[in-house]
């Protein structure tokens, strides 16, 4: 089969979107999501207005494009952490830990992006679920042999009944698990990925944010000891 061949024009309208996002970056590294200004990019750039609004209708739409794109970085740093290698559970989740954390501090204004809401009544595009999931869907193979201690045994029980009531989120788990939703190690898998999702953003948004300054530890040494004491709580290897 031939594959597809863009003509010109379409190649220069990509280079030109790339173009476009790479400016935002910039100035998303300089003062955040609300310094993202389509007109100033057109300046940058010696486009016209109207000529820029042909390749982004709106600055929202802009971000949806960068939001998109942080996840799926993201996504693929987790991903490639525990690569395709045997390896024991403990482990996996200090490498999931420690890939999240590196992406995160390597361009805390991306993971701003992601972290919350950028811009006031912002809404992020429907897909990003899908993203943010491929994002944590790693997280899930790490806890789907677990069993948990008695004191957490409340939130499995309530992701089990979430994950046996939506056809999605079941399709999800199973695809990184194998597990049915019928099967409570589908419960467990979803709870061990959320309870680290939430230490994961706790901490490393603190960090990002520079609430860490002055406290006598590396934010890596408590993001260790969060993902040892959660692997204790699921009884992981």
């Amino acid at each position: 089969m031939t594959a597809d061949v863009k003509s010109p024009r379409a190649r220069y309208r990509e280079q030109t979107r790339a173009d476009i996002k790479a400016a935002a970056l910039e100035q998303l590294a300089e003062g955040g999501a609300q310094a993202v200004a389509l007109t100033r990019i057109a300046k940058d750039m010696g486009l016209s207005g109207p000529a820029l609004y042909r390749y982004f209708a709106s600055r929202d739409e802009l971000l949806g494009d960068l939001i998109r794109d942080a996840y799926d970085d993201l996504a693929h740093a987790v991903t490639h952490a525990v690569g395709t290698g045997e390896t024991d559970a403990r482990t996996a989740l200090h490498a999931l830990a420690d890939a999240f954390l590196d992406w995160a501090t390597a361009q805390p204004h991306r993971y701003l992006l992601i972290q919350g809401t950028p811009v006031p009544g912002y809404a992020a595009p429907p897909d990003t679920l899908e993203r943010a999931r491929a994002a944590l869907g790693p997280f899930l193979a790490v806890f789907a042999a677990g069993n948990p201690t008695e004191a957490f045994r409340p939130v499995v029980e309530e992701m089990t009944q979430w994950v046996r009531e939506d056809v999605s989120l079941a399709a999800w788990v199973w695809e990184h698990t194998g597990r049915p939703a019928r099967d409570t190690a589908a419960g467990t898998a979803l709870a061990g990925a959320v309870l680290a999702w939430s230490q994961l953003h706790g901490t490393v948004s603190l960090a990002v944010s520079g609430q860490y300054g002055g406290i006598g530890h590396r934010t890596r040494t408590l993001l260790m000891a969060q993902a040892d004491a959660l692997a204790d709580a699921f009884r992981l290897a």
